[in-house]
């Protein structure tokens, strides 16, 4: 593989992968295809455009609209993909799930058609922990079935159905990963660690939902884009690999470190009722 197309790279984890990957490897080159939601920023890979701009290009695209996204196949001879284009915020996709499938299932389909049609080297799609639901003790491993219990988890699980059986009916060279709770720099301020920072410097409220005990294995971006890379390179075709971080806090925890760090008092801190289907432990 030389030519990859990043899609949904100019999001939170896609554009940390992005310019992990151009660092490793000189002599690849990046299309990141981007639909530019309020997700994805350009300002998240300006420093990429300025330093590898021969080996980077962008596009702006919807991942569901399969003509965009052959044409970039053909046009940036494209030999792998690495699908992060999803809507991704469970508070979301219990609003607005209709937005979730489209993006989430249709988008991989169109994708794995793509990637069948032109016989690509690799399609990996990048998926999450959170397709396995709640777990009260122990660790899931890639065996365990798929049990989600968002609207948001059951379209990546869904993808990831749809990706297995490509590889199974069409012999297309699928790989996955499932990433625990990912943090770091770019991630967009509704998921909990960047709201609750900015909330924090602001001295606004941190909502905290329920009692605060619900655990999360957290996972440093770069260390994910690690085990991204290795499944990339070095996977079977055909099969999942869990992304883990072995980092377990409880969301109360994490929300006092942050104000802790901030140097603002724990008082800001308001429980709200719980999200619906909120699981309790991933693992």
């Amino acid at each position: 593989m030389r030519n990859l197309l990043i899609t949904g790279g100019a999001g939170f984890i896609g554009s940390n992968f992005v310019r992990y990957i151009l660092h490793k490897y000189p002599d690849y080159r990046v299309v990141v295809y981007d639909k530019l939601t309020y997700a994805g920023n350009l300002e998240n890979l300006k420093d990429v455009a300025a330093d590898f701009a021969g080996r980077y290009a962008f596009i702006q695209g919807d991942i569901c609209e399969g003509v965009g996204v052959r044409k970039v196949v053909v046009e940036q001879g494209i030999d792998t993909i690495v699908n992060f284009a999803a809507e991704s915020h469970v508070d979301r996709s219990i609003l607005e799930p209709d937005a979730f499938i489209r993006t989430d299932i249709y988008g991989t389909y169109v994708l794995l058609e793509t990637a069948k049609e032109f016989h690509l080297a690799r399609m990996l799609q990048v998926s999450t922990d959170e397709i396995y639901g709640s777990i009260a003790e122990g660790y899931f491993s890639e065996d365990d079935p798929a049990c989600p219990n968002s609207p948001y988890a059951a379209s990546k699980a869904g993808a990831e159905h749809l990706a297995r059986a490509y590889y199974v009916t069409y012999g297309v060279p699928t790989l996955i990963t499932r990433g625990s709770n990912t943090f770091g720099p770019y991630q967009y301020p509704e998921k909990v660690t960047p709201l609750f920072i900015t909330n924090a410097i602001d001295n606004a409220p941190l909502p905290l939902y329920g009692d605060g005990q619900q655990v999360r294995d957290w996972l440093y971006v770069l260390d994910h884009c690690a085990g991204i890379d290795l499944v990339l390179h070095k996977g079977q075709v055909g099969e999942a690999y869990n992304i883990a971080g072995e980092n377990e806090r409880r969301n109360r925890e994490i929300t006092e470190r942050i104000l802790d760090l901030v140097g603002k008092p724990r008082s800001l801190v308001r429980h709200v009722s719980d999200r619906p289907g909120h699981d309790r432990r991933y693992a």
